[in-house]
């Protein structure tokens, strides 16, 4: 019996958004960096994890009732660590982004993050229980935890 009582307490829910919130837009967003398309693939990314929580449904931007618009301000992919014969085997990429998230419906800001960074470590060698990876991989890590975050500060904390 205790166990359930105790068990009440939790919930794996997120809070509700404000009922007038059910549709969102997200443009593609700018590329401040001479990456190419990294626009487009964090723009997916941040899609994908929307369509993924089914919380705001994807539209247009003229029907939507809230938008998320981002611009990609860095890029980085930089040696983190070397090997005992001073050779680069561990590398980190590092994504910067300004992002906003704005209700239509109220015309106002919900929350702004003018310098999200997200970084991912890869190995460009084996190490154990890890094969070697490349810049790829560990782009694609950093891009899927900045759509975590985009998500998580959109839909959560109401």
């Amino acid at each position: 019996m205790l166990l359930g009582t105790c068990s009440c307490a939790y919930t794996t829910s997120t809070a509700l958004l404000p009922a007038h919130l059910k549709t969102v837009a997200i443009p593609v967003f700018e590329n401040g960096t001479t990456e190419y398309t990294l626009d487009q693939e964090i723009t997916n990314a941040v899609i994908e994890r929307f369509v993924k929580d089914n919380h705001l449904r994807i539209v247009d931007e003229r029907s939507a009732d809230a938008v998320i618009r981002g611009r990609i301000t860095s890029y980085k992919n930089a040696v983190f660590g070397f090997s005992a014969a001073n050779r680069a085997q561990e590398y980190r990429v590092t994504i910067g982004c300004s992002v906003v998230f704005k209700d239509q419906v109220k015309n106002r800001e919900i929350w702004n993050a003018p310098d999200l960074v997200k970084t991912a470590n890869y190995f460009v060698v084996d190490v154990p229980g890890q094969a070697a990876q490349t810049e790829l991989d560990g782009r694609k890590e950093a891009i899927t935890k900045l759509a975590d975050e985009i998500l998580s500060r959109s839909v959560e904390g109401w």
